[in-house]
């Protein structure tokens, strides 16, 4: 399948202090599949923003090529890119309403730009704000509006002229943790129910984790790991995507954490991840049993991502050094178990 937005090789350079150019993304090759939701996770100054403007046009790559709905939009003209936009839309941080229109003003902004008619442009503007579900503020202006509805009005203008890419860029992250859940189910129904493709751009893994199909983790600019969220958080390969697991998680100890465990467990202490089609907690029972080793939980947490398990269980393991050599042998034929 054709991929809706494709990055080939693309590197994007800003004029940095003394004349030196800083690279904001670096050599990214990236597909995102048509009616996907993929991720774009990094800590601050790891290129996410700059990667979701080079999607738009708004920015343009200093090398390689970025495709979007099988077009290259190197050397495309304004007329063609401005037509493009409006296939793209693009939710923000901050809202971004203007002040002085209402909401149902702001949303039918983009459609008077777009030359839509007095009346096409109500009745689509009533029906986007029933989508979003928030007709009743219709009247009312952005200062009126709490944070979570403002961000109902961002999406319902980003969708106004029915874009098939839908981009959000740190939608979330001015919005308390229950207001983020409503917003975060309502892009899951702009993409289930209307069949947009949507980007998101976000610092946070728990927003990854509840709304992504995949996941692509930058850092210095780079694409580091890209695949299912799953596959991706589950058995992450880089320190980064690590750091990102453990922020939500906390299903491993910390450094000062296993300091103060080893005062109360002298033992030697291994983790190990609880993953789906691996090894199950009741199952390891067994396996400790049968080695003569005396196993005790003393760090951990288990939950679902992507509704499989997911999480880690520390031990303490007390026996004698070989037969927990050999258990442990054992485990790592089928499971990555870390001694800590």
């Amino acid at each position: 399948m054709t991929p809706v937005i494709s990055f080939r090789n693309v590197s994007k350079e800003f004029p940095g202090a003394g004349g030196s150019p800083v690279r904001a993304v670096d050599s990214v090759d990236l597909d995102v599949a048509n009616g996907e939701i993929v991720g774009v996770i990094g800590y601050s100054g790891a290129g996410k923003s700059t990667l979701v403007r080079l999607i738009n046009g708004l920015e343009v790559p200093t090398s390689g090529e970025v495709v979007v709905e099988g077009r290259p939009l190197s050397g495309m003209a304004e007329r063609d890119l401005r037509a493009l936009r409006g296939r793209v839309g693009m939710i923000f941080q901050r809202f971004n309403l203007l002040s002085s229109r209402t909401a149902a003003g702001n949303v039918a902004y983009p459609l008077k730009v777009a030359g839509w008619p007095r009346e096409r442009r109500a009745a689509r503007v009533a029906e986007l704000l029933e989508f979003v579900g928030i007709s009743e503020k219709a009247r009312q202006y952005p200062a009126q509006l709490s944070g979570g509805q403002q961000q109902r009005v961002g999406i319902a203008r980003a969708l106004a002229t029915g874009p098939a890419i839908l981009l959000a860029d740190e939608a979330t992250s001015a919005l308390d943790p229950e207001t983020t859940k409503d917003v975060l189910a309502l892009l899951k129904k702009v993409n289930t129910e209307l069949g947009t493709t949507v980007v998101v751009i976000t610092h946070e893994m728990e927003v990854v984790s509840s709304l992504c199909d995949s996941v692509a983790v930058m850092e210095g600019g780079r694409v580091i790991e890209h695949g299912p969220v799953y596959d991706v958080f589950a058995s992450p390969r880089e320190p980064a995507t690590k750091r990102f697991v453990q922020s939500v998680h906390g299903d491993r100890p910390s450094p000062e954490t296993l300091a103060r465990l080893r005062h109360s467990f002298p033992g030697r202490i291994v983790t190990v991840p609880i993953r789906d089609g691996g090894t199950a907690a009741g199952e390891l029972a067994g396996r400790f049993a049968a080695r003569g080793v005396r196993a005790t939980i003393i760090y951990g947490g288990i939950g679902e991502l992507s509704e499989k398990p997911f999480g880690s269980l520390t031990y303490e393991l007390a026996g004698a050094d070989a037969d927990v050599d050999a258990l442990l042998a054992e485990l790592r034929s089928h499971t990555p178990v870390e001694e800590l």
